[in-house]
Parts: structure tokens; sequence; C-alpha cells
């Protein structure tokens, strides 16, 4: 199983390589604009103090979304990137630090809630996923380690949620996993379910 997801991961690559960078997968995938990560519940991150090791600390972000670091006891982190929360911290540490610089690392890779990819129904590892800008369905299934036993891939679906509507697009899971059929790759976007049910047979 792995060495065919290294040949459909390489067959992947040079697919991309003759397409226009920053466009979809796929047609049907949408998209392709660009993202930034939105740190999320669960993400560990390191707040760095230029030149104050003192301040500079490794936390988690707490299930309420906010983090603790020495002088600033409650900071809200959920729903901001690095840059953003680097720009709070410093607005906040400058009541006691003079012209703080900080940078915000991110480690440990989680996202928020309302980003994240959701594999249902009969992957190996069904999961929540962080999103990562141009993931593909095929990175998605790679990450949960293909279809599980009795499932019926090609009748797979996405689950989108935009503006207000739902799209559902499908997905012919077999014939991309099985036969390298990249036409059906199509590209994720934040907050996607894939759904994966199970052969009637």
């Amino acid at each position: 199983m792995l060495a065919r997801f290294a040949l459909i991961a390489l067959a992947a690559l040079g697919s991309a390589a003759c397409s226009t960078p920053g466009q979809p997968a796929s047609a049907a995938g949408g998209g392709g604009a660009a993202t930034q990560y939105l740190i999320g519940p669960g993400d560990e991150i390191q707040i760095f103090v230029w030149r104050n090791p003192e301040l500079t600390v490794t936390v988690p972000v707490r299930p309420d979304g906010r983090i603790s670091t020495p002088l600033v006891e409650d900071m809200q982190a959920v729903g901001k990137t690095p840059t953003q929360l680097a720009r709070d911290m410093e607005t906040a540490l400058g009541a006691y630090v003079k012209s703080p610089q900080v940078n915000v690392i991110v480690h440990g890779f989680v996202g928020a809630f309302s980003e994240q990819i959701r594999v249902v129904g009969k992957a190996t590892t069904p999961k929540a996923l962080p999103y990562r800008r141009s993931m593909t369905v095929l990175d998605v299934m790679i990450e949960v380690g293909g279809l599980a036993p009795g499932a019926a891939g090609n009748r797979a679906r996405i689950i989108r949620r935009a503006d207000g509507t739902t799209l559902e697009i499908r997905v012919r899971l077999d014939d991309l996993l099985n036969d390298a059929r990249m036409s059906e790759n199509v590209e994720m976007l934040p907050g996607d379910m894939l759904l994966i049910p199970e052969s009637r047979l």
C-alpha cells in the first residue's frame, strides 16, 4: 500500500510540474486562493521575545483558545495568524518591556476547528487533519492511511460549505488510488469534509 501511494504521489508531482502554480489540482476543487494558517486549540506555540529570554516560552493553546505566558496571563490565540498574535503580544508586553519584539512559532499544528479537514467513514484512520495550503484529496488519503476494507471509494464525496451554501463534490477515490487517475485529485479547502461510504455489497 505504501509503495502504491509513493507511485501515485510521484505522479501527482509530475502533474503539478506541468500545471500553472497556485491553480487547484482539479477544476472541481475550486478556490486556490492563498490562505494563512490560523492558530487552533491544542497547537503548541513558542513565544520568542527578542533579548528577553526569561519571557521566551513554549506553551499550548488551551481549549478556551487562550494562552498564558510570563507577564501576560490570558491572551486570545485561536483564530489569529502567528503574525497577528505576535503583534498582540508586543502590545501587551509593551506595558512591561521597552519596544518588545516578538516572534510566534507554531510547533504542533492542529489548526482552528473551522479550518480542519475531516475524514468520515471507511478510511483506515478517520480523523480531523490540520489544513495545509495546496492540500489535495490524495494528501488527505495518505494522512489517513488509505481506504479501509469494504470502502466504496468511487462513491466518496467532499462536503464543502461556502457563502451560506453546501456543495457536494464527487470524487472517485478507487480510481485515484488504484489507477493513479490524477483528474480525481481534487484540491481541498479549509473546513472540507470527506465522506467515504461503505460498499453496498
